[in-house]
């Protein structure tokens, strides 16, 4: 609408069509509200189908989503359930504790897949923590590492991400040296760029071979995702 309203300026002898544009905005501002309102429709339709698309391929193969992230589990990667999680998340710290036992109870058949998805903006140390559990993945102690950042969420920072390191006898260097670097921001970067394709904005979101379900669920909600992927509820 707002382009049919324009599509009549012409522009006068003094050039002025600036002022021309300025008095039909102030004349008609329910064009702009319209026109803002259909380009944020378009844009969630256009995230939805993205989402959809996404969301369809991890049904049919999620394995192809787990790049060099962390795992652990079943080997066939049959099935495949994929955490995103912030470590200074609070539910987060509270869902870990039940993914491990889903983990002890179905890790001969279930994947698990760790994608990191640092909240910044209301948690300032979930990228550095990210960052540090990258380095220790490196060193083949991300597990390790993951469990003791979030047993040890209130203490977030320098001192433990250190600390952490030299209790599990990391190559300190070596950990310093991979935390700060290009790789492990773009490890993270890439988690991210799978989260936004999903649209996600809360954490901790879960997907078992596509099907998703959010927060701190009960083991029993957990288990009951994964009868339903593998048709054994029915």
């Amino acid at each position: 609408m707002l382009a049919i309203v324009l599509s009549g300026c012409q522009q006068s002898p003094s050039g002025n069509l600036e002022a021309q544009v300025l008095e039909i905005i102030r004349e008609n501002p329910e064009v702009i509200l319209e026109s803002v309102q259909a380009y944020q429709q378009e844009q969630q339709r256009s995230q939805q189908e993205s989402r959809g698309a996404v969301v369809q391929q991890m049904r049919e193969n999620s394995a192809q989503f787990i790049g060099d992230s962390p795992v652990k589990g079943a080997a066939a990667q049959d099935i495949v359930m994929i955490e995103f999680s912030d470590f200074q998340c609070p539910f987060c710290a509270r869902a870990s504790g039940t993914v491990a036992e889903f983990i002890e109870k179905h890790g001969d058949r279930v994947t698990l897949v760790f994608k990191h998805l640092p909240l910044v903006s209301i948690n300032p140390q979930s990228l550095p923590a990210a960052r540090a559990s990258w380095a220790a993945q490196q060193q083949g102690q991300f597990w390790e590492y993951h469990q003791a950042l979030f047993e040890n969420q209130e203490r977030l920072g320098e001192s433990l991400y250190l600390e952490i390191a030299e209790d599990l006898n990391l190559d300190l260097e070596q950990f310093e040296r991979d935390r700060q670097s290009e790789a492990a921001i773009a490890a993270v970067q890439t988690d991210l760029e799978l989260a936004d394709q999903l649209g996600l904005t809360g954490t901790p979101t879960f997907f078992i071979n596509g099907e998703p379900f959010t927060g701190a669920v009960p083991l029993e909600e957990m288990e009951a995702v994964l009868a339903q992927v593998t048709g054994e509820s029915s």
